[in-house]
């Protein structure tokens, strides 16, 4: 009796073992199937007929990949979208200098008198370098996101970098009757990073302030932290948050030329030197400020 008893545990078991098998293997073909057939630009999810340990926790290990799968997608045509939208803006910034161009060179090709000839290519060949320092500025931009960029790092004294930076732009400053502050906590501050990269990201941070500023800007050190600071006419027009976006001026707070790729071609270059640049905005005053993304100068 005994036996007969055991012999049919034995079998029932065995039974669902085999019925267990069974439907694991159909939900698993069915969740393979699903995989195959989902189309990659739907928001289908895979769901669980079967009820059993593991079936329900492998479900919603795919359906987070598929979430993630689908957040990248989503991220990846924003990009591309915004990147057709940038290019098309500075496709009309140098469509616009190089049209103005054209027409100065026609007026002085039907220009009789010398002098105002001379004047028509003189506006031509300002329209011209317009149009050059627009496509360094995208070169550069470039250049600054390149992977392979030969960066020298080392300790860079900060305050004559600076000083050379403001020096070359003497004359934009006495032509605005600005006189620009440079206050060093410690005048021997250093800052790893590559000596001409790093000049280059002061350039541009000066050049935003002379280019979008209505007043002298201040350079300030303070342990390991430097910061440009100065006034701006239409604060309400800035977003500080999107200030190192690329071709951010295209939008309406454009307000004095340029291309947009200053600010974020400097914060590439901080960022492939280990630093970061900010931007606050308290009232009308805009603060740019450098640091190390460690937290030391």
């Amino acid at each position: 009796m005994g036996f007969a008893i055991a012999g049919a545990l034995a079998l029932g078991m065995g039974l669902g073992f085999v019925l267990a098998s069974a439907t694991y293997a159909r939900e698993l073909a069915r969740m393979a199937g699903f995989l195959r057939g989902r189309d990659p630009d739907s928001n289908a999810r895979m769901t669980v007929d079967a009820l059993g340990p593991g079936l329900r926790e492998l479900a919603g290990a795919v359906n987070d990949e598929l979430d993630r799968a689908t957040g990248e997608r989503v991220r990846a045509l924003t990009a591309q979208q915004e990147f057709q939208r940038d290019l098309s803006a500075l496709s009309h910034d140098i469509r616009t200098p190089l049209t103005g161009a054209k027409g100065y060179l026609q007026l002085a090709r039907e220009e009789a008198t010398p002098d105002r000839r001379g004047d028509d290519l003189a506006a031509a060949q300002d329209r011209i370098d317009a149009t050059t320092a627009l496509l360094d500025q995208l070169f550069a931009f470039t250049r600054a996101g390149d992977p392979d960029l030969a960066l020298e790092l080392a300790p860079v004294a900060v305050r004559p970098l600076v000083e050379r930076v403001l020096l070359a732009h003497h004359p934009a400053f006495e032509r605005l009757g600005w006189e620009p502050a440079l206050r060093f906590e410690d005048d021997r501050f250093t800052i790893d990073a590559d000596e001409a990269q790093l000049g280059r990201v002061f350039e541009n941070l000066v050049v935003n302030a002379v280019r979008h500023g209505s007043g002298a800007p201040v350079i300030e050190q303070r342990e390991g932290r430097v910061t440009v600071s100065n006034r701006v006419e239409h604060p309400e027009l800035i977003d500080a948050g999107r200030l190192f976006e690329r071709f951010y001026q295209a939008d309406a707070a454009r307000c004095g030329g340029g291309t947009g790729l200053g600010l974020a071609t400097a914060a590439r270059l901080a960022r492939a030197m280990a630093l970061e640049l900010t931007a606050t905005l308290d009232g009308d005053v805009l603060t740019i400020a450098l640091t190390s993304q460690g937290g030391r100068g």
